[in-house]
């Protein structure tokens, strides 16, 4: 099957690194236009000039911007809609995997965490929202992780704000659906990305990344680490005509790791 987005243009959170840039690349590879969001400028333009290499047709914007806070969200919105015309589709993906001791989670980190994963994703879909429904076709794609249904001991804050994330994108599907705007959850399980090179490097191992990484995956049903390109093809799907009868569902993209379907 022929994976086509026709000219849509999405929105993509996290988008200068890992998961969220390989996302923008799927995208602009299938005849998509994307605006990538991230704070970093050095990171955006190097993620810029790898989409526009694989990509030369699509439009690509790169935004600098801080959506933990309402006005970086709204900046990063406007500066979408003004460089690709509108915003069909909205990927959620911006986030680090905060966990610890819950007795040693401040309120302060708390806060930072509901505001970049939780809040992030509400304020943003309140802009693009209006749009989508009067065109009568929008996506919408709230990266979330496993622990949202399976959460871990010492798993917060992260576990906390991703199961919110989980409740929010079956609200939005809800009332999404008679506006054919389709939102669904994808979880995150074990797969290669910044985060986990973060992880390797904050573990002071001997091993090599491929080494400490393959020892994980190797306990997974599939027996390996998922790649960022799989996970990328998914979004895709969710946001193809192929994807347009699924809504309101949270997949996980785990290699069989979470023990809740």
């Amino acid at each position: 099957m022929q994976i086509e987005l026709n000219g849509r243009a999405a929105l993509i959170t996290g988008g200068s690194k890992g998961l969220g840039l390989a996302i923008a690349r799927a995208f602009a590879g299938a005849g998509g236009n994307v605006a990538i969001v991230a704070r970093d400028r050095a990171s955006l333009g190097a993620a810029e000039a790898e989409i526009r290499a694989a990509a030369p047709g699509a439009k690509v914007a790169a935004i600098s911007a801080d959506i933990a806070t309402a006005a970086g969200c709204e900046a990063a919105f406007k500066e979408a809609e003004a460089a690709l015309g509108q915003v069909d589709i909205l990927v959620n993906n911006a986030g680090t995997s905060q966990r610890g001791p819950f007795l040693e989670i401040d309120d302060a980190l708390w806060q930072h965490d509901l505001d970049l994963k939780l809040f992030a994703a509400i304020r943003l879909g309140r802009l693009v929202w209006p749009g989508m429904a009067a065109r009568r076709w929008g996506r919408i794609i709230n990266v979330l992780n496993t622990g949202a249904k399976a959460p871990p001991a010492e798993g917060a804050p992260t576990a906390v704000s991703r199961a919110a994330g989980m409740a929010l994108t079956k609200v939005q599907a809800n009332e999404g659906a008679k506006h054919n705007i389709l939102v669904n959850a994808l979880l995150v399980g074990l797969i290669d990305s910044d985060q986990h090179r973060r992880r390797h490097a904050a573990a002071k191992t001997n091993e090599s990344y491929e080494e400490w990484l393959g020892k994980l995956g190797a306990s997974l049903p599939l027996g390996r680490y998922g790649k960022a390109e799989e996970f990328a093809a998914t979004a895709l799907f969710l946001c193809s005509e192929g994807g347009s009868y699924i809504a309101g569902t949270a997949i996980n993209v785990d290699g069989g790791r979470s023990p809740v379907v």
